[in-house]
C-alpha cells in the first residue's frame, strides 16, 4: 500500500496547498527566497497538512479556512527541519543537500526563522484565540526538544521516559496540532475533536519510533542519508537505549563516544549489533502498543470516509520501510 493512495480524494486540495506554500515562502533577498524555495522542493510526505485536512472533514469543511492551518503547520515543520540539520551537522536530507551545506550554518538559521514567522503570519487568517494558544505553546514545546536533542548528544545515562518526553516534542505534538487544529478550524464537536487530538499524539510517537528504527534498518538510497546518522551524530534513539541494556555494548558505546568526531566505518559494528539483537522488535513492539492507542481513539468517532483514512495512515505507518 502507497501511502498517498489513502488520501487520494484529497489530491486537489493538497494541490492548492502546495501552490500557497511555494507563494508564501517567497522572499525578497535572494538567498533567502533560494534556500527557501531549496528546502520545499526536496519534497516530503505533507503529513501534516493531510492530518489537518482529514481531521476537518469530521466538520465543516472549508478548505479556504483550513488551508491557513495546514500550510502553517508544514511551514512550522520545514523549519523545525532545517534548525534540526544545523544542529545535528546534516549534510543531506532526503538525499540531497541541506540549506546549511550548500550556504553555512547562519545563513540556515534565518532562513528557518525566517519561515516560522511566515507561518505565524499566515496562520493569522484564523480568528480563533484558541488555535493560537495551541501553535503557541507547540513551538515552545518544539523548541525545547531541540534544546533537549542538545543537551542529550553523547549522553549514555538517559531513561526510556527522558526518549519518550523527546520525541513527543520533537515529533508528537507538531502532528497532534495537525488533527486538533484541523478539528478547530472546522468546528468539529469538542468530544471528537480530543479523539483527533489522541489520535495524532499516539500516530506522532509511533511514527517517530518507526523512523528511529528505520535508521538503523533501511538503506542508505531509502533514508536519504547515510544508515546509523542519528548515532554517528551522538543522538540515542529507542533502538540504541534497548541494547545499552547488554554492558558490553554499553561500555562500547561510552568509548565510541569519547571521540571528537565519528566515521562511519566505525559506526557500522554498532549497526550489526543492533540489527542482531533484539532492540529492533522490542522497538516495534512498543511502537506498535501506541498505534493500538491510536486505534482504540478512532472508535469513538462516527463511521465517515476520513475515518478509515485515518486508519490506513496508521496502518501504513505501522508497516513503512522508508
Amino acid at each position: 500500500m502507497k501511502l498517498a493512495k489513502t488520501y487520494s480524494y484529497l489530491k486537489p486540495d493538497l494541490g492548492v496547498i502546495e501552490k500557497d506554500l511555494e507563494k508564501i515562502i517567497q522572499a525578497d533577498h535572494s538567498i533567502l527566497n533560494e534556500a527557501s524555495t531549496q528546502l520545499l522542493k526536496a519534497g516530503g510526505k505533507r503529513l501534516r497538512p493531510v492530518f489537518v485536512l482529514i481531521s476537518a472533514q469530521f466538520g465543516q469543511y472549508d478548505l479556504s479556512k483550513v488551508k491557513h492551518v495546514a500550510v502553517a503547520l508544514e511551514l512550522i515543520h520545514m523549519a523545525s527541519l532545517v534548525h534540526d540539520d544545523v544542529i545535528d551537522n546534516s549534510e543531506l536530507r532526503r538525499g540531497k543537500p541541506t540549506v546549511k551545506a550548500k550556504w553555512d550554518n547562519r545563513i540556515a538559521m534565518y532562513t528557518g526563522d525566517y519561515i516560522f514567522a511566515r507561518a505565524l503570519e499566515y496562520l493569522a487568517e484564523i480568528n480563533d484565540p484558541r488555535a493560537h494558544q495551541i501553535l503557541s505553546k507547540t513551538m515552545v514545546d518544539l523548541t525545547i526538544g531541540e534544546i533537549t536533542q542538545i543537551r542529550d548528544k553523547f549522553n549514555t545515562r538517559q531513561s526510556l521516559r527522558d526518549y519518550l518526553r523527546r520525541i513527543k516534542r520533537k515529533t508528537a505534538l507538531l502532528i497532534t496540532s495537525s488533527t486538533q487544529l484541523g478539528a478547530i478550524a472546522a468546528s468539529v464537536p469538542i468530544e471528537q475533536e480530543k479523539h483527533l487530538e489522541r489520535y495524532g499524539y499516539y500516530i506522532g510517537m509511533s511514527y517517530q519510533i518507526i523512523d528511529d528504527i528505520l535508521d538503523f534498518t533501511a538503506s542508505e538510497k531509502q533514508l536519504g542519508k547515510p544508515a546509523g546518522s542519528d548515532l554517528m551524530q551522538g543522538n540515542i534513539t529507542l533502538p540504541v537505549l534497548i541494547a545499552m541494556k547488554d554492558p558490553n555494548f554499553y561500555q562500547q558505546l561510552q568509548e565510541l563516544f569519547t571521540h571528537k568526531s565519528i566515521t562511519q566505518d566505525e559506526i557500522k559494528p554498532f549497526i550489526e549489533q543492533i540489527k542482531q539483537s533484539d532492540a529492533i522488535e522490542q522497538s516495534f513492539e512498543i511502537s506498535n502498543q501506541y498505534l493500538q492507542k491510536a486505534f482504540h481513539a478512532l472508535d469513538k468517532l462516527p463511521n465517515v470516509k476520513a475515518k478509515q483514512t485515518l486508519k490506513d495512515i496508521a496502518t501504513y505507518i505501522g508497516q513503512r520501510k522508508a
